[in-house]
């Protein structure tokens, strides 16, 4: 029996891993079932915690804004909808012209109370996610995910439409803005709900297909985000102090560390005490080996795939048959020389089993290894279709992800 040895990245916890454990499950059993799934949790004992309970604080807190914004990208709007799911809302309320509807007439509605009115039909009781029972895979998960907060989002979209639109001009594609904030303002929810470590993973074709739908449901026609990006990000580089209205953008000094601890604060403490991490590696896949007898393969995330590729060139009786890096920064970190494995100008051992590098262009964290490693390495690229950061969060939940890993499995 072949098994896969699943070792997380950086800032996951037992929950996060967990419900991560269960998706990539899910995904190499519909292309792999006879394949083993083991867990590789090292978060607890090999994270990072405030042991002090973060006494080493300053008094005063300090606030950070986020600026600049690409008019090219379509995928603009969907960074500072990440930020703030109303945001293309208040943006068109700053800017629109007053409505020039011919003056009043009775029992005339406003084009934009109508649609929210329509917004707020999709948060019925007897209202379904659209695409939820026809999907598979990943998108009907994603669907699934989310479903239990659309009302809610729905509710506070259409409220914000009535309150910040009602008497202002209507705009082409006003339904495709609306279905945007609806299924960004889910997604939030979703996330508070389950209070979880990591963003939720979302492929950005089942959100687009999403966004789709609940634009024909409300009516739409053109239900593409490129013409809203362009307009979004001329907005914000017209000015950008508007990346700083969001609440989601500003946060206190002690708030945003709390926040970005578990994900920094694990990449510090392995570069400083990696030997735990690399030995918990070591003794599941020693384990896994005796168990099961068969090809051993690490899937590894972001900091798993740096510490995966320290221990396979430290440990020439590793036991591993093949790694599957996603979204990792080993190339990067052999590229400064900050590998503890292998040094820069030094080749990877002969011992060293085959590579695969998993990695999306949009994903910051994620780099390439063929030209760093010829001829030990081969890069794999996926598009997920998400700006960063959720380009590598996202990985597990893209299926065209496990069908490539279940051409190299043993």
């Amino acid at each position: 029996m072949t098994s896969v040895v699943f070792v997380h990245g950086t800032g996951v916890r037992e929950d996060s891993y967990r419900a991560s454990y269960g998706r990539v499950s899910r995904g190499l059993k519909r292309v792999r079932p006879d394949v083993r799934l083991v867990p590789c949790y090292w978060g607890d004992t090999h994270g990072a915690h405030l042991a002090l309970g973060g006494v080493s604080y300053p008094e005063r807190d300090q606030d950070r804004a986020l600026s600049g914004a690409d008019a090219d990208d379509p995928l603009t709007v969907w960074a500072l909808l990440e930020q703030d799911p109303l945001a293309e809302i208040g943006l068109l309320a700053d800017s629109a012209p007053p409505y020039e509807g011919g003056g009043f007439v009775p029992g005339r509605v406003s084009p934009w109370d109508a649609l929210a009115g329509r917004v707020r039909s999709l948060g019925a009781a007897d209202a379904q996610v659209p695409g939820a029972a026809e999907a598979d895979g990943s998108a009907h998960e994603f669907a699934a995910e989310i479903s239990g907060q659309l009302g809610a989002a729905a509710g506070q979209v259409a409220a914000e439409i009535s309150m910040r639109l009602s008497g202002t001009a209507p705009v082409p594609d006003a339904e495709a803005m609306a279905a945007r904030a609806v299924v960004a303002l889910a997604v939030r929810l979703a996330e508070n709900a389950q209070d979880a470590e990591e963003a939720l993973p979302v492929d950005g074709a089942d959100r687009d297909a999403l966004v789709d739908a609940l634009t024909d449901r409300l009516g739409g026609g053109d239900r593409g985000a490129k013409a809203a990006a362009k307009w979004t990000a001329s907005r914000l580089l017209a000015d950008p102090f508007l990346w700083g209205i969001s609440p989601g953008v500003q946060a206190g000094r002690r708030r945003m560390t709390g926040k970005i601890l578990p994900g920094s604060g694990d990449i510090l403490r392995y570069q400083g005490r990696g030997a735990g991490l690399r030995a918990r590696i070591a003794d599941i896949v020693a384990l896994t080996r005796e168990q099961d007898g068969g090809p051993v393969v690490l899937l590894a995330h972001s900091l798993g795939g740096i510490a995966s590729v320290d221990l396979l060139a430290m440990e020439p009786a590793h036991g591993v048959d093949l790694l599957v890096t996603v979204g990792s920064q080993a190339p990067f970190l052999y590229e400064i020389d900050a590998l503890t494995g292998v040094r820069r100008g030094d080749e990877l051992p002969a011992t060293f089993p085959r590579w695969v590098n998993v990695y999306d262009r949009r994903d910051l964290l994620g780099f390439v290894g063929e030209r760093v490693f010829p001829g030990r390495v081969t890069d794999a690229r996926v598009d997920l279709r998400q700006p960063f950061p959720r380009s590598h969060t996202g990985y597990f939940a893209h299926g065209p992800l496990y069908e490539r890993i279940a051409a190299e499995l043993p």
